[in-house]
């Protein structure tokens, strides 16, 4: 069984102490359990001082269909597949209290969400939610228009990037390196917290992050807990390297699947129009 003084001693060794940390996590990693579970781990980094930031993402419970009128061309959709009309089906707001989260994201992000002093995104489907001294920094420059606020946040603040049995795929800090190589973000319809159907900034396909790897390899400290393996980088350093490999290789984030219209809309430069 892993227990907290484990989980101290590689918090420690990644000297995370006292910094913002965006954590990525598969607690099957780690091959056996951890005492307490998933609040075991976040209440380690918490007593080191860090400030720990999650995706808590809500696509499925509040995305909608695009309206005919609301279709920018090049945004990684087959609106073939999509009704006609632009007429909305009814259905709920977001708001920060909601307490959903996309069950896809583990459930170290639903802890977190759940506790009383967690500070919550405002976007309708890409939220982050974070939990410690700079949480409310860290959470509030997050917008509908900024998505990814909260990463270049994290980055302004000397944070960490922090994977936990999980690889670049995961590592959701790279959407904003391919927004600022160039490309333009995939925009959404979304009912916002004001009930007002909009367009959201999101992002492209992942799964071809870990073709990154030479270049961010060598920037990561490592350690290892029970099965799990540990990768902390720093998230600046993460940001500037991926930006410059994307824009002088645009191609290097696609997928392995050859039909893939978001890696195909994406690595063409994003949306067009609206």
């Amino acid at each position: 069984m892993i227990l907290a003084e484990h989980l101290d001693i590689a918090i420690d060794d990644l000297r995370l102490a006292d910094r913002p940390v965006m954590l990525h996590t598969s607690l099957r990693s780690f091959g056996t359990a951890i005492a307490g579970g998933p609040d075991t781990l976040l209440d380690a980094l918490l007593k080191r001082g860090c400030t720990v930031v999650v995706p808590a993402f809500t696509e499925p419970q509040f995305g909608l269909p695009a309206p005919a009128d609301m279709r920018p061309a090049r945004n990684g959709l087959d609106y073939t597949t999509l009704p006609s009309g632009t007429d909305l089906p009814a259905g709920p707001a977001y708001s920060v209290d909601c307490g959903l989260i996309n069950s896809h994201l583990g459930k170290l992000p639903a802890v977190l969400i759940d506790r009383p002093a967690a500070v919550r995104g405002r976007h309708p489907l890409n939220s982050f939610a974070a939990i410690g001294p700079w949480a409310a920094e860290l959470i509030d420059v997050q917008s509908p228009d900024d998505v990814y606020g909260p990463i270049r946040e994290l980055a302004d603040r000397d944070g960490a990037i922090l994977l936990i049995g999980v690889e670049l795929n995961r590592m959701t800090a790279l959407h904003l390196a391919e927004q600022r190589s160039g490309r333009r973000l995939f925009r959404r319809c979304a009912r916002d917290e004001d009930g007002e159907v909009r367009m959201v900034e999101v992002g492209s396909c992942s799964e071809g992050f870990p073709r990154l790897e030479p270049v961010l390899g060598p920037l990561a400290r490592t350690t290892v807990v029970g099965g799990s393996r540990w990768r902390a980088y720093p998230a600046r350093q993460v940001l500037d390297v991926a930006t410059a490999a994307i824009a002088a290789d645009q191609d290097i984030t696609r997928c392995p699947d050859p039909g893939c219209l978001l890696c195909r809309d994406s690595i063409a430069g994003g949306p067009t129009g609206h």
